[in-house]
């Protein structure tokens, strides 16, 4: 049974970082795309970032230069570090494991950036 748990979110001042990890129950995790996507009440769930077995990343313009997400396949993790973090930040965070033929999600870790 494929599991994503997701972990590492919680509340942040502006201009502050969190690291968000997921952990993944996945047989060959290698060789899937991970993903972090995220939605805000009343929002649609949007790209945060991607990363593909290769290890090319991709980031929504809004956390360009902020946000770097990473992997360890030897501990079917995925990773992301969150910097500089502004209040349009909140949203409920989900990790995505993109495979040959299915694609998971997690639960979820709420992100919340508040003064």
């Amino acid at each position: 049974q494929v599991q994503l748990v997701e972990s590492g979110g919680g509340l942040v001042q502006p201009g502050g970082s969190l690291r968000l990890s997921c952990a993944a129950s996945i047989r060959f995790f290698s060789i899937y795309t991970m993903g972090w996507y995220r939605q805000a009440p009343g929002n649609q769930r949007e790209l945060v970032a991607t990363i593909t077995n290769m290890r090319s990343t991709n980031y929504a313009e809004s956390v360009k230069g902020r946000f770097t997400i990473s992997r360890d396949n030897a501990k079917n993790t995925v990773y992301l570090q969150m910097n500089s973090l502004i209040p349009e930040d909140t949203a409920m965070y989900y990790c995505n494991a993109d495979g040959p033929t299915a694609d998971y999600w997690g639960q979820g870790t709420q992100v919340t950036v508040s003064s």
